[in-house]
């Protein structure tokens, strides 16, 4: 059984930081590409950032230079490091695992963790 848990989600006042874990299970993990998406209240989801197998990284606009993705696949988790959080960063924050093997794609989403940014 496939599983995919978020952590690390809560209230952080504006220019905090958090640390947000993905931790995947029943999968190769290493051969999966990662994303994390957010949800804002009332709005939405959107992509925040992606790891690729080989560690190739990229950044929705919005988070550049704030956000780091990474992943240890020694245990199965990626993390997302958020810095200088802002009010407009208070969402559901979700990981997604994804691989394509032709014909099939294995696509598999996480519970979700809240996001507070509030003083």
């Amino acid at each position: 059984q496939v599983q995919l848990v978020e952590s690390g989600g809560g209230l952080v006042q504006p220019g905090g930081s958090l640390r947000l874990s993905c931790a995947a299970s029943g999968i190769t993990f290493s051969t999966y590409v990662i994303r994390w998406y957010r949800q804002p209240p009332g709005k939405e989801r959107e992509w925040v950032a992606f790891i690729t197998d080989s560690g190739n990284t990229n950044y929705a606009d919005s988070v550049k230079g704030r956000f780091t993705i990474s992943r240890d696949n020694t245990k199965n988790t990626v993390y997302l490091q958020m810095n200088s959080l802002k009010p407009e960063d208070t969402a559901v924050y979700f990981c997604n695992a994804r691989s394509i093997m032709l014909p099939k794609v294995y696509d598999y989403w996480g519970q979700g963790t809240q996001v507070t940014v509030s003083s």
